[in-house]
């Protein structure tokens, strides 16, 4: 596939206080996060290409209930200690996006409350009305969030790309491994310098 900026969307995947900043939810029950912090810098540099080529920027949040209604296997049976300590839960500054990525008023902001951003979320419809063909991603997890997002988009047909150095994970292993598993099928990894020549 060959990138370009025309009926592009760049999509910012969770990059929220929970997972990239000191004192966030999952640092607080023990995850990592730390490892997470190096995705911040690249993802500005992103996100100020984007704007400067008009191509239109697509942030994506985790957001449950204050209550967890809604927040299913993941927080109820796989790590209910995400609940115990209010992580990312609606209301709280946990979800809010990090102020060096803040989204500007043109910007889109996508709440969902699964790992994928297509997974009942107005998300896809965002993307039909922008016309949008390729997606490029970056954020936090790899093996996560972004993996299972990139997994969905490929089976929309859409040509989606993985910026390798604006992503994180919690393990260098899986982030890895996400990463050849999504370059094997279901996406093409590229750096930073190739989304800017590409763009610019």
């Amino acid at each position: 596939m060959k990138l370009d900026k025309k009926n592009t969307a760049l999509i910012v995947v969770d990059m929220q206080n929970s997972f990239c900043a000191k004192g966030g939810g999952c640092g607080r029950v023990g995850l990592p996060i730390e490892k997470l912090f190096k995705a911040i810098e690249p993802c500005c540099e992103l996100i100020a290409c984007a704007r400067e080529t008009g191509v239109p920027i697509i942030y994506t949040r985790y957001v449950c209930r204050a209550d967890y209604a809604d927040a299913g296997v993941i927080f109820h049976e796989l790590m209910p200690d995400l609940m115990e300590v209010g992580a990312l839960a609606e209301g709280s500054d946990d979800i809010e996006i990090v102020d060096a990525l803040k989204p500007a008023e043109s910007d889109y902001v996508v709440d969902k409350n699964r790992p994928s951003a297509f997974y009942a979320t107005e998300f896809e419809k965002i993307l039909k009305d922008l016309g949008t063909e390729q997606l490029v991603v970056c954020g936090v997890t790899t093996n996560c969030c972004v993996e299972t997002t990139v997994r969905d988009a490929s089976q929309r047909d859409y040509q989606t790309f993985v910026v390798r150095d604006a992503v994180a994970e919690f393990e260098d292993d899986r982030h890895e491994i996400a990463l050849r598993s999504m370059d094997m099928l279901f996406a093409d990894v590229l750096t930073l310098d190739d989304v800017r020549q590409a763009w610019q």
